[in-house]
């Protein structure tokens, strides 16, 4: 499964998205050097779950799960997914 986001601008998308990780906007997301986003808490249940890579292509920004070394759990699979597009859906509705 993928998260496909279709858009006319999908590379603004994802730098609007680190943009609002970076000020703060969204709160329990973040990226790494290589631009994968990892769920956070305060309590730090998800971090290193999983991540989402981002891929961006005509018209759509794609996001692929890539789980640990161990494999990625159901319940952090469906997190991962349903979180994302919620956060998507609450500030780039």
């Amino acid at each position: 499964m993928a998260i496909l986001v279709k858009t006319d601008n999908p590379q603004g998308l994802l730098d609007s998205i680190c943009e609002a990780i970076d000020d703060g906007t969204i709160e329990t997301w973040a990226y790494d050097e290589e631009g994968d986003f990892s769920h956070t808490t305060s309590d730090g249940q998800w971090v290193g779950q999983a991540w989402l890579h981002p891929n961006v292509a005509i018209g759509t920004l794609i996001m692929n799960i890539i789980p640990p070394g161990d494999g990625v759990s159901s319940e952090a699979y469906a997190i991962y997914h349903g979180r994302f597009i919620e956060m998507l859906l609450a500030h780039f509705g």
